[in-house]
């Protein structure tokens, strides 16, 4: 029972840390219609600047100077799909490339940083919660707060004005545009917010883990991808925003509950990334198989003259 107690505590840690990715591929993919590949390095340099500003002393502060370096990685993004018309995947590779010499400046010409003797938000809330019967999750206590904090931004963020434009722009730009909105500029906020959100996550792991390598947001993309796309197996056809940014949550934590499991298994880390795509592979493809699945049924029957209900055809 212990055991799988603790596996489940450390897929919710992971899962909930990861899950602001997820939310932040949630308004660029699903609700702008943008697939941003920039997203392993936004990630990485979220934790490198929020890493440099809490070994300086300040670890309240790591967290708005790592969102802010988000929000300028989503604006070159940005910039290089909607006034230098580069193709969108393909801004994002060039940007997440760039960002990994940036990564390295930051370092100080390091590929890791050690913060075992660094003040970080969660050091702070361990403190806070010493006497109380929360004292063991204050790990999870800070991800539910900021993971809380994001949902609600962005229920109330894709309800004003702005949030619907934003939406209605990943549905139909031609729409927008001819009623008098710059889908350049929604394209450009909602990259940023989502960036800010990507930024935040890897801030929040570097804080969590006290450590960052230049490696730690290798494959974040295709993580956040397979969370976002089991979430929506949960949320089904539904248009509430809190609903489907909910399901992104759990099937970020679900993702990670698998990882956590293979390896307790002593799986070969190097195996990590083939079980990333074949979980990506079955979440895309489950509504097209789940579709499919009566005429194969039907197919099989009928080539061994069997019905479905069993009876041998004559």
């Amino acid at each position: 029972m212990s055991v799988a107690f603790s596996l489940i505590q450390t897929a919710l840690e992971l899962g909930l840390i990861s899950s602001l990715t997820v939310l932040a591929l949630f308004l660029s993919y699903s609700m702008l219609g943008v697939c941003d590949l920039s997203t392993d390095g936004c990630f990485t340099l979220g934790a490198v600047v929020g890493a440099v500003v809490a070994i300086s002393g300040h670890p309240y502060l790591a967290i708005f100077a790592a969102m802010g370096a988000g929000i300028l990685s989503g604006f070159i993004t940005s910039v290089l799909q909607t006034r230098m018309g580069v193709d969108s995947l393909l801004a994002g590779i060039i940007v997440n490339t760039g960002l990994y010499s940036v990564n390295i400046a930051i370092m100080g010409n390091a590929s890791l940083l050690n913060m075992n003797k660094t003040e970080t938000v969660f050091t702070k809330m361990k403190a806070l919660l010493a006497d109380t019967f929360l004292a063991g999750q204050y790990k999870i206590v800070i991800a539910v707060i900021a993971v809380s904090l994001v949902v609600v931004f962005l229920w109330l963020f894709l309800r004003t004005r702005l949030g619907l434009a934003i939406r209605a722009t990943g549905n139909n730009p031609c729409m927008v545009r001819s009623s008098s909105i710059n889908p350049a500029f929604t394209t450009t906020v909602g990259l940023c917010v989502a960036s800010a959100f990507t930024a935040l996550s890897g801030c929040l792991l570097a804080q969590s883990q006290k450590s960052v390598n230049i490696d730690i947001g290798s494959g974040i993309v295709t993580i956040a991808l397979a969370s976002l796309l089991i979430g929506n197996v949960f949320t089904g056809r539904s248009r509430r925003i809190p609903l489907r940014a909910v399901g992104a949550v759990l099937g970020a934590f679900l993702f990670r509950l698998v990882y956590t499991v293979a390896l307790r298994f002593n799986m070969p880390a190097f195996m990590l990334k083939l079980v990333s795509s074949v979980i990506v592979v079955l979440a895309i493809s489950a509504p097209y198989l789940k579709k499919q699945f009566p005429m194969w049924k039907r197919r099989f029957f009928h080539a061994r003259g069997v019905k479905n209900d069993g009876e041998v055809d004559n």
